[in-house]
């Protein structure tokens, strides 16, 4: 018998043998269902556009589940309408009322046809949990509709009265809405983010917006995503850091009217610093317009330089903190002569680009002038006082991770640290030695401190500092090179100081023998199991497949981000896992005014079909159902008592 003090708090939601006996036919049925659908996305970076379309359609199943259905029955134009109505119905819905083509006989059609796809994803799931999905409003008609037997006459025309009364009731447009809604819901089951939320792109708050309305999402943390983490515990290097991407890549919006950062006082600042400088080196990357907040170029790149030079300051003054970090090679703002207008790498000089350094005491240059010290704090404070992005970092905090294990899938954003032989690197923490699985646990508990502590706690600064040391550092799990050359990228000419190895695991991880021995360092059987990454782009253009280790690692940051798109030659992937098989979506290019479905192609056909007993959760309903099992035995055994009414 288990712990009856535990069955006694069961026997509160199951007060009766019948109920808990209910409740354990209702799970194993459960369990005897095929799996749902799992969605997996790397590097969003900011570009919700393309992110939200993704979403609706899941990256074409949609339009798949149409051509399935409906054959050579429709046109494949009514195909790309129908499906371009599910995916954005307020959007669809308003142009048909515009252009007079909301007719009676157009919503009949419509209903018709979203009700069968409806019909098509909702085969899956129990009818109870379709139901839960439903809109409340239209619950009991829509489950009407979606389990009418077209075989029998009287119900066809029961059928074709619901449809009559919905349009007489001037309903059609919101019934419309809700049932391609519930499409979109069904169709994707769970939604896993491998990391990079953040930078680059326009607007990473609306996507976080998005994914806080998700069902079933979880986030594995990206170097990018730490480094807002780090902003938001008020670390000046993770601050200066995200605004000096944002300024780069012209995303005033996401900082100012997402996340209500003001930048005024650094514009003023940079204005009147480099008023004479054209800060040719800062000019930024326009790949979007900005929408709320437009800044004149020249602007924004004396913004950018300003910000650039007051991190190099403040990560140095890190490395200075910690010498354990071993960066001191890094340390290029200490290694410049002023009277020759050269900086000192590796052991090497090399002329300055940009030598307007007003801000730079030559005698120590890590040191803040006052009134950089004064707009630090100021933007620390914005950073601190923003509600919106609190509520969006504990989200990522509460739905995120270094890593997750999820029906044999071992999700990670970067890399696990290794070394040129094969074993796993080692990093020095207070003088314990962490690496392979016990190194990922250490980092997330450490990102955990950084945050929750209290500002008066005297270890604090310890946790903060090292948030920027997983941006960047070595030996950092989700940023996987040995240097970042911010620095070079601005200052020297010659790209080859600029270069920036990848950790031995990048090449190693591509031999099968390597995947098995990190699938078993994390408790993962070697036999059915795959590793999930993103961080480094797929140039598909080059000939790089994302699959990898004889199809044990799937690498699936295909470029997302606009930036990235002329190197990969393709907008990113999203790996798909059904309970037949693996397939990967090759993104197109967002363009909104031209069909975007994605390239969809199995990878890997399931041995036998995945049901609902053979994840993750059908193990977990299995112990319930244990559970129940010995309620009910203590039910009829009389140790507890039914509360029959």
């Amino acid at each position: 018998m288990r712990d009856l003090s535990y069955l006694k708090l069961l026997a509160r939601e199951y007060p009766t043998v019948k109920a808990a006996s209910g409740e354990i036919i209702n799970l194993m049925a459960i369990r005897g269902l095929p799996k749902g659908t799992e969605y997996f996305f790397s590097d969003l970076h900011g570009e919700y556009e393309a992110f939200i379309h993704l979403l609706r359609s899941a990256s074409g199943i949609i339009r798949e589940k149409i051509s399935e259905t409906f054959g050579y029955l429709i046109s494949d134009e009514d195909e790309i309408a129908l499906a371009n109505l599910i995916y954005y119905p307020e959007r669809i819905l308003r142009a048909m009322k515009r252009e007079r083509g909301f007719s009676e006989d157009w919503q009949r059609i419509t209903v018709y046809r979203l009700v069968r796809i409806c019909k098509e994803v909702a085969s899956k799931y129990t009818r109870s949990k379709v139901r839960k999905k439903m809109p409340p409003a239209f619950a009991y008609i829509i489950d009407e509709l979606i389990h009418v037997d077209y075989n029998d006459e009287n119900k066809k025309i029961y059928y074709d009265e619901i449809i009559h009364s919905i349009i007489d009731s001037k309903m059609g447009s919101e019934f419309i809405k809700a049932l391609s809604e519930l499409i979109q819901n069904l169709t994707i089951d769970n939604l896993h983010i491998i990391g990079d939320i953040f930078d680059r792109g326009p607007r990473a708050d609306i996507i976080m917006e998005e994914l806080m309305h998700f069902h079933d999402v979880d986030i594995q943390w990206g170097n990018h995503d730490i480094s807002w983490m780090g902003a938001a515990t008020g670390n000046l290097a993770c601050i200066c850091n995200v605004l000096r991407i944002a300024i780069r890549y012209n995303c005033f919006d996401v900082l100012e009217d997402g996340y209500g950062i003001n930048l005024r006082p650094l514009s003023m600042f940079a204005a009147r610093i480099y008023k004479d400088d054209a800060c040719e080196r800062f000019l930024p990357k326009i790949l979007d317009e900005n929408i709320y907040d437009a800044v004149d170029p020249g602007l924004a790149a004396k913004m950018h330089k300003a910000i650039a030079v007051m991190q190099f300051k403040v990560e140095g003054q890190i490395t200075k903190r910690h010498p354990e970090y071993k960066m001191d090679s890094r340390l290029h703002i200490t290694a410049i002569n002023f009277e020759k207008g050269t900086v000192a790498i590796k052991g090497k000089e090399y002329k300055m680009l940009d030598m307007n350094l007003p801000t730079v005491d030559p005698k120590d240059p890590l040191k803040l002038t006052k009134e950089e010290e004064e707009l630090l704090h100021t933007l620390c404070l914005s950073f601190r006082h923003s509600s919106l992005l609190h509520r969006h970092i504990k989200f990522i905090y509460s739905h995120g991770g270094m890593y997750r294990c999820c029906n044999s899938n071992l999700l990670y954003h970067g890399c696990i640290p290794m070394k040129e032989n094969g074993e796993f690197d080692e990093l020095s923490i207070n003088g314990i030695i962490y690496s392979g699985k016990r190194m990922l646990d250490y980092i997330e508990d450490a990102v955990k401190m950084a945050y929750f502590l209290p500002d008066d706690d005297p270890s604090k600064e310890w946790y903060r500092d090292f948030m920027w040391y997983l941006w960047c550092g070595p030996k950092s799990p989700v940023y996987g090179k040995d240097n970042m050359a911010t620095f070079e990228n601005y200052f020297v000419a010659d790209k080859a100081v600029a270069k920036e190895n990848m950790n031995p695991y990048y090449k190693l991880s591509a031999k099968e023998e390597l995947c098995d021995k990190i699938l078993k360092e994390f408790g993962l059987p070697i036999e059915g199991s795959h590793i999930i990454n993103g961080h480094v782009p797929v140039k598909l253009k080059d000939g790089e497949s994302p699959i990898k280790g004889n199809g044990k690692l799937y690498v699936i940051d295909g470029g997302l981000s606009k930036s990235y798109q002329p190197k990969t030659g393709i907008a990113g992937y999203t790996l798909i896992f059904n309970s037949r098989h693996l397939a990967l979506a090759e993104h197109k290019p967002y363009d909104r005014d031209h069909e975007n479905t994605p390239k969809v192609t199995i990878v890997e056909k399931m041995k036998k079909r995945v049901m609902v007993a053979d994840t993750d959760t059908g193990r977990e309903l299995e112990i319930k159902i244990a559970d129940l099992k010995e309620l009910v035995a203590a039910y009829r055994g009389g140790i507890i008592k039914e509360k029959v009414e």
